[in-house]
């Protein structure tokens, strides 16, 4: 059975999370592509993170492989603190691990290995952060599903873990137990994961993917696998990149939102089911200032602080106070001066101006960490956690 088989009734959401702009500003794109600003709040496919602003980290939901550090595998309803992490600046999700930057440059994972995904040599899951093997001075971090991708400060980028589809760009479709180096790449400011494909843009405002490109999540035009990077067709002018699990979402210097790929929820935001080789635009939405992307959904930040999403709507993950499916963007309801966001499986998370974490859809794993595991179709708010942030 094929290795996407074996994964598709499982597969996740990517922590694929921008920060609207340093502390709370949400500054308009810059001119050009420049280095994404901290991640600090992350999901995967039905855990999430926090990096609080005394450099730790917080965890909460699905815990089945160890994936929220805290040396069990006991799922959580509300957030506890991952062990041995401090001094922490950005964090990320794959679908059942986790990874960390630290302010050193180096790269910490935990959870689940089968893939090589933690990126230190072995298949072993851990229960508690290990350090990425012969990695140093990282500016950035994000995670695919069983795979995991760094960006070196001299514009490089790495990867490791599942390589079934080439997602790790090396050339090959071998899996890498420690990082390699995507051929081909360089002056990148920018990385994101999806499933099986990976993204990544350039100073000059270009994006690059590489990977699965069954549903055309690569946006060159084609269904073809790639092993190594290729152009995305006629995108430029960008300064913001995100996965979901089959799509792909950018945001260009004028503030419009651009999607490629699966659509079949309408996560494309383009009006239709429809899916997509090449980019589209998202109807209705501007100003935008950073972007995440859910397993079926997807998820706009405005500059004036508020949310927007569309597609799959099952369990209230758009938080329109509905379990309708929108094929264009809605605004999440009740919920203001947002700072950054992240999608997971069924769910969404909110990082608010104030340091508080706001979360709303799925919720059987205690993904929404309310203390329960009641379904939420609007947002609520994480306990515990009132300090996130840099």
């Amino acid at each position: 059975m094929s290795k996407f088989r074996r994964i598709a009734g499982l597969v996740l959401c990517l922590a694929v999370v921008t920060m609207a702009g340093a502390g709370c500003r949400r500054e308009g794109p810059s001119d050009v592509a420049s280095p994404d600003p901290p991640v600090l709040v992350a999901a995967g496919s039905s855990h999430n993170l926090a990096v609080a602003a005394d450099g730790t980290v917080w965890a909460w939901g699905q815990n089945e492989c160890g994936q929220l550090g805290d040396g069990t595998t006991i799922g959580r309803l509300t957030p506890v603190q991952v062990q041995g992490m401090a001094d922490v600046v950005a964090i990320a999700g794959g679908v059942r691990h986790t990874i960390a930057l630290r302010r050193d440059g180096t790269v910490w994972t935990w959870g689940k290995n089968e893939w090589g995904q933690l990126g230190e040599g072995t298949t072993t899951d851990r229960l508690t952060p290990v350090q990425v093997q012969g990695l140093a001075d990282v500016v950035a971090i994000a995670g695919g599903n069983w795979h995991t991708i760094a960006l070196r400060r001299d514009g490089t980028v790495w990867a490791w873990g599942d390589n079934y589809h080439g997602q790790l760009g090396d050339g090959t479709r071998t899996d890498r137990l420690t990082p390699v180096q995507v051929q081909r790449m360089a002056d990148v400011v920018a990385i994101a994961g999806g499933v099986g494909h990976t993204i990544a843009l350039r100073r000059d405002g270009t994006v690059w993917t590489w990977g699965e490109s069954g549903t055309g999540q690569l946006g060159d035009g084609t269904k073809t696998d790639r092993v190594t990077p290729v152009q995305v067709h006629r995108m430029v002018d960008v300064v913001a990149i995100a996965g979901g699990d089959w799509h792909t979402i950018v945001v260009r210097r004028d503030g419009t939102v651009w999607a490629w790929g699966l659509n079949n929820f309408g996560q494309l935001g383009d009006g239709t089911t429809t899916d997509r080789l090449t980019p589209v635009q998202v109807q209705g939405l501007t100003d935008v200032v950073a972007i995440a992307g859910g397993m079926f959904h997807t998820l706009a930040l405005r500059r004036d602080g508020t949310v927007w999403a569309w597609g799959d709507n099952y369990d209230g993950r758009l938080g329109d106070g509905t379990g309708t499916d929108r094929l264009t963007p809605v605004q999440v309801q009740g919920l203001t001066d947002v700072a950054a966001m992240a999608g997971g499986l069924g769910h969404t998370i909110a990082l608010r101006c104030d340091g508080t974490v706001w979360a709303w859809g799925c919720n059987h794993l205690g993904e929404l960490g309310d203390g329960t595991t009641t379904d939420r179709w609007t947002p609520v708010q994480v306990q515990g956690l009132t300090d996130v942030g840099p």
